[in-house]
C-alpha cells in the first residue's frame, strides 16, 4: 500500500514538472496606450501601418476595450481611420 501511493506521488510530481516545463506560461500585457504610439502616425493620415505598428496593435488586443471606455481614447480607437489601420493590420477590432 505505502509503494503504490508512493508510485502516485512520483507520477503526479512528474507531471507537474512536465506541466511547468514543457506548458509556456502566459505573457501578461501591460496596457498602455503609448504602447500604440507606433501607429499613431499612420491614424490621422492616409499611410500605411508599419509591421511594428500591426504588432503593437494586436499585442494590446486585450486592452481595446478599456480604452474605448476612456473618454480620453475613444474618439481615436473608434475613428474611421483608425478602423482602416485595424483593417490593414488584419486586427479585427473586438467588440465591447
Amino acid at each position: 500500500m505505502l509503494m503504490v501511493k508512493a508510485t502516485w506521488v512520483s507520477i503526479l510530481a512528474l507531471a507537474a514538472f512536465l506541466l511547468v516545463v514543457l506548458v509556456p506560461a502566459a505573457e501578461a500585457v501591460t496596457c498602455s496606450p503609448m504602447q500604440l504610439s507606433p501607429g499613431a502616425g499612420a491614424i490621422p493620415s492616409s499611410s500605411p501601418p508599419s509591421a511594428l505598428c500591426c504588432a503593437k496593435l494586436k499585442e494590446q488586443k486585450p486592452c481595446i476595450c478599456g480604452y474605448m471606455r476612456n473618454p480620453s481614447l475613444r474618439r481615436y480607437i473608434s475613428s474611421p481611420n483608425a478602423r482602416k489601420v485595424s483593417n490593414t493590420c488584419k486586427f479585427p477590432m473586438p467588440r465591447c
